[in-house]
């Protein structure tokens, strides 16, 4: 139980999808092990805070789907988001800077003004023709 002044224990939220949240999922050069709180970029450990890791994981979780501000405070933080709060804008950036200098060719997470945060992973990768060719996983 959290006092004031103090943050509540992150939990990884329970799931009754078809994804077990033991299971270890895989996106690209991206692994992501809830089981063991360890994010992988080509073969490297991420180091990324608590909450970090377990907004990547809700994100992952609900891959290809735009997941509301609200949603994702209530899942990692267990705790209703407050009306002005920005503290999930703030940890996405902070993860997008993470991802993008272990994985400079890689987007993982799309912003959807207005409606949230969707996970859904792109290879930008430049051809021999000088042209951005952007894959989708």
């Amino acid at each position: 139980v959290a006092r004031a002044g103090q943050t509540a224990p992150m939990t990884l939220p329970q799931r009754s999808s078809v994804i077990p949240p033991e299971a270890d999922l895989i996106f690209g050069p991206l692994e992501l092990r809830p089981s063991e709180g360890l994010a992988i970029a080509n073969r490297s450990a991420l180091h990324l805070s608590v909450r970090e890791f377990g907004l990547l994981v809700e994100l992952a979780f609900n891959e290809g789907r735009i997941v509301r501000r609200e949603e994702l405070y209530e899942h990692v933080w267990s705790l209703p988001l407050r009306p002005g709060d920005r503290t999930i804008d703030v940890y996405i950036r902070r993860l997008r800077v993470k991802l993008a200098a272990a994985l400079p060719d890689w987007s993982f997470i799309h912003t959807h003004v207005g409606f949230g945060y969707r996970f859904a992973p792109q290879s930008a990768l430049i051809d021999r023709d000088g042209e951005v060719s952007v894959s989708h996983l």
